[in-house]
């Protein structure tokens, strides 16, 4: 299945560890470049984080930026401590009698050592939560990546498509070519001024001929043709594999341009080298 490198996606979640956000953004690089922006409270998990993204993603350079949301979420709730209240409360009865006229504070009570303590964050359910709408943002990137897939998959078979067809066009120009260019070899052995020997001229027309002949850069189009279509109904990513053919249909098409005696062959070979060039364009972008 054909995937895009250039996606973004975005999920949010919220629970007993707080309120978290998750954002993806993707672009084409030739290898998996994960750089994490994590709020120090979870840099603990990124090692994690970055097996559960390369599990899903092979490439692509990959910007993953995760936010927490409310002190809950940043472990600053507080919790009043019922039993140090108690004691407190119980001192004040016993204390009233005594001194009548005084007054306790609600800020200075709960300044007093002990009431107030800090509720201890569960690292599980905060890690439970991080790989929670992690999860929800790389479906959504997938998605993503996918729907741009086909549409660059589509354009890769129309690219095939016409470089079948020129191919096909060589092919059956190739016996005029020759024709074309053994008249040519005679005409200019008729306007030396002494006879040629019918052996040298057969020799030298057998030199040529083979110099010129792409009948074997033709077979080798029509194979990375067939190829390059059988790897994209693969179902792995196979962004690598294009890369390499790309590199091989444009071999094929230099070649056949040099050896080019005949002005159709060598626009022949220029069309293929703009197609190729297109579609080297578009694998750029897939995974």
């Amino acid at each position: 299945m054909i995937r895009s490198m250039t996606a973004y996606a975005s999920a949010e979640t919220s629970g007993p560890a707080g309120s978290l956000s998750c954002e993806l953004r993707t672009v084409n690089h030739r290898y998996l470049e994960l750089s994490p922006r994590l709020p120090e409270e979870l840099r603990s998990f990124e090692s994690a984080l970055r097996e559960r993204v390369a599990a899903r993603l092979s490439r692509g350079k990959v910007d993953l930026t995760v936010r927490l949301h409310g002190a809950e979420a940043r472990g600053e709730s507080l919790e009043v401590d019922e039993v140090t209240l108690g004691r407190l409360a119980n001192l004040n009865r016993e204390l009233a009698g005594r001194f009548p006229g005084m007054q306790v504070q609600l800020t200075e009570l709960l300044r007093f050592p002990g009431v107030l303590r800090q509720s201890e964050v569960d690292s599980d359910a905060q890690q439970a939560a991080l790989f929670e709408v992690l999860d929800r943002a790389l479906d959504a990137l997938s998605a993503t990546r996918e729907r741009e897939g086909a549409q660059l998959e589509a354009i890769l078979r129309d690219k095939l498509d016409a470089i079948e067809k020129i191919v096909g066009q060589v092919r059956q120009w190739m016996p005029e070519i020759r024709t074309a260019l053994r008249a040519r070899l005679e005409a200019r052995l008729a306007d030396l001024k002494q006879p040629a020997d019918p052996g040298r001229l057969e020799q030298e027309l057998v030199l040529q001929v083979t110099r010129s002949d792409v009948d074997e850069e033709l077979d080798r189009l029509a194979t990375h043709v067939a190829e390059t279509r059988r790897v994209l109904g693969l179902k792995e990513p196979v962004g690598r594999r294009l890369d390499f053919l790309m590199q091989e249909f444009n071999r094929e098409a230099n070649t056949l341009g040099s050896k080019s005696v005949d002005a159709r062959s060598t626009n022949a070979a220029v069309e293929l080298k703009v197609l190729i060039e297109q579609m080297r364009e578009q694998v750029q972008n897939i995974e």
